[in-house]
């Protein structure tokens, strides 16, 4: 049940991901400029990030470190689906949007040592977001709604645990 909504969510936000990148990148080029849609506050502009999320950067080493360190979230978020429960679907697809974010970030980062391929800029003025792509909101969107999920199965949990106590207790 949990593939019925994993595997098409992955599939349908890494295409997603791959070909606004590739449309960015044939429209936008050359890098630096910006183009309005929305006004000022919504607009697209080719940005290479070499970093990670919001241009942390770790020197000349930070494309080899960041691939290193998704592949790492990507064994860990595989290990995490294979222990969700079939009927899970949320977690299902909180696990699908961060691993197609990531996956899209990584393929990024294997084609060029440019970077991530940014260009959705939001802001005001000199006040911006920084840039970012649709593999960063699977990942953020994802994330959040996996936060949401581990938190509501820490509370039953614990919810749970306390009632046996309880239980146990009134027994003796």
């Amino acid at each position: 049940m949990k593939a019925l909504v994993a595997i098409p969510v992955l599939l349908v936000v890494l295409v997603l991901d791959l070909i606004t990148k590739a449309v960015a990148v044939a429209t936008l080029a050359p890098a630096g400029g910006s183009n309005p849609v929305f006004g000022n506050w919504f607009r697209f502009a080719l940005v290479y990030n070499p970093g990670a999320a919001f241009g942390l950067h770790l020197g000349d080493y930070s494309r080899w470190i960041f691939m290193a360190l998704t592949l790492g979230a990507l064994v860990i978020l595989w290990r995490l689906y294979q222990q969700t429960a079939q009927d899970d679907l949320r977690k299902a697809l909180a696990v699908s949007l961060v691993a197609a974010g990531a996956l899209g970030n990584v393929i990024d980062r294997i084609r060029s040592d440019l970077g991530v391929v940014d260009f959705i800029d939001i802001g005001f003025g000199a006040h911006r977001w920084p840039t970012f792509n649709v593999a960063d909101m699977a990942v953020s969107g994802g994330a959040f709604l996996l936060a949401l999920v581990l938190w509501g199965e820490e509370k039953r949990e614990t919810a749970a645990a306390a009632a046996a106590t309880e239980s146990a207790d009134l027994t003796r």
